[in-house]
């Protein structure tokens, strides 16, 4: 199972072109079935058997159900790779995936918005750096991996435009905003000269010794400047700031198409959560100044 496995993983970044989180994601939970297998004493991957009991297995170990569905789309891409790909027939019932309530996204409100991107110190340079990184990703809704694998040649600063490589190696454009542009700018100019190095290489975002800033270093700066603005810490990342463009530019009337593009969703149908978002926020809006609600 395991030698199956790494075969799997080899497969999704040598012919899937997978990115390394989401390499890492399958195997991550892949673990479970090879704990599971070992635990019912199943050697042969061919004789699975009953996949719901796994499903109940997952069940046990305490994962919330959009974990548990996560876990059971790995498995179905794992065992539809052994059949296509390694000529498997696999021994095994099918089961349905757990039904999952409505998960809003998080969001900030504007003002939240405002108040932590104005916490970096901008007589800094790291402060002035992280201030550039925030805007962008405000202005952009970038995913955090996508914000720091940014090259310099990503970016059209003349028409206000930036190239990103997605999920899939897909590429999409998104414009930039003013506030972005003009932080960007002073940055490249200014501040990234004082970090840059050899092995800077192109890329934008760079740390004190001239490589490239990580997304885990990145997700704790976010936290940090939350706790200064008062936010709690716990309701901040940066896909939560991805959230908050995307919430944000809905509600100043921006079409679910558009929103589609800029995000980089594959489907429109992902996209929409944020219209149940928008319905919600009405909901409250009603309830708390209608006179007969």
């Amino acid at each position: 199972m395991k030698e199956y496995i790494e075969e799997f993983l080899s497969y999704l970044l040598a012919v899937k072109n997978a990115s390394f989180n989401t390499i890492v994601s399958y195997g991550y939970d892949l673990r479970d079935l090879e704990e599971f297998l070992q635990k019912k004493g199943v050697l042969n991957v061919e004789t699975i058997g009953n996949l719901n009991e796994y499903l109940e297995y997952l069940k046990t170990k305490g994962y919330n159900p959009f974990t548990v569905a996560r876990k059971l789309s790995s498995l179905r891409s794992f065992l539809k790779f052994l059949q296509v790909e390694k000529g498997l027939t696999i021994g095994s019932d099918w089961f349905e995936n757990p039904k999952l309530p409505m998960r809003l996204p998080k969001v900030l409100s504007i003002d939240e918005t405002e108040r932590l991107l104005s916490q970096p110190d901008l007589t800094h340079p790291l402060g002035y750096r992280d201030r550039t990184m925030l805007e962008v990703m405000y202005a952009t809704g970038l995913r955090v991996s996508e914000l720091v694998e940014l090259k310099i040649k990503d970016f059209n600063l003349e028409l206000g435009f930036l190239r990103v490589m997605g999920k899939g190696g897909k590429e999409r454009l998104v414009p930039m905003g003013d506030y972005a542009l003009e932080f960007l700018k002073g940055y490249l100019y200014n501040i990234r000269p004082l970090f840059a190095n050899p092995k800077s290489k192109d890329y934008v975002f760079l740390n004190r010794r001239g490589g490239p800033l990580t997304r885990q270093r990145f997700w704790q700066l976010i936290k940090q400047y939350a706790l200064k603005a008062g936010i709690d810490p716990e309701k901040v990342s940066p896909h939560v700031l991805r959230h908050s463009f995307a919430s944000h530019l809905l509600q100043g009337g921006a079409d679910l198409r558009a929103l589609q593009l800029m995000l980089g969703h594959s489907s429109l149908a992902t996209t929409q959560i944020y219209t149940h978002l928008d319905y919600k926020r009405l909901r409250e809006v009603y309830d708390k100044h209608h006179p007969r609600a």
